[in-house]
């Protein structure tokens, strides 16, 4: 079945967006309020925030997401990509859905001089991993969170 990648506008579908933001937050079992729904919600629609965010459409339903944002890379002296989020709806995934998005925001990225687009996921996601694996390199550096 036939799907487009579309960026994320006022005019996107809040609550489809919000239910596939939901299930990426239930996969990361991560709480979702209304309240941080609101906020991402804005800050995906205003254009000069700088996260911005695709969605993918099928037979007019959202079945995808990608939230994205650039960020400087000093010692590489340029631009990059993050890749924040990423989430295909369970009924649409073995489409080809999540290397449509990587393949999206690496035309993205080009298209704004950037170097790479970069993402973490977590250890134990193997079928994202299996896709990532494919598309990009894993690095050796480890991440870590200061909570203040």
């Amino acid at each position: 079945m036939a799907f487009r990648i579309q960026p994320i506008t006022a005019e996107t579908d809040r609550d489809q967006w919000e239910a596939l933001y939901r299930g990426y937050a239930d996969f990361y079992d991560v709480p979702m309020t209304p309240e941080k729904l609101a906020l991402v919600w804005s800050w995906l629609i205003d254009p000069e925030h700088e996260v911005g965010g695709l969605v993918v459409e099928q037979e007019g339903r959202l079945i995808a997401l990608a939230h994205h944002r650039a960020f400087a890379r000093p010692l590489a002296g340029g631009m990059g990509l993050f890749l924040d989020d990423l989430y295909t709806a369970p009924e649409a995934r073995g489409q080809g859905i999540g290397e449509a998005l990587l393949e999206a925001l690496s035309a993205m990225a080009a298209e704004r001089g950037m170097g790479l687009v970069r993402w973490i996921t977590a250890q134990d996601n193997d079928r994202a991993r299996g896709l990532y694996d494919k598309r990009a390199l894993a690095t050796s550096w480890v991440t870590y969170d200061m909570l203040v």
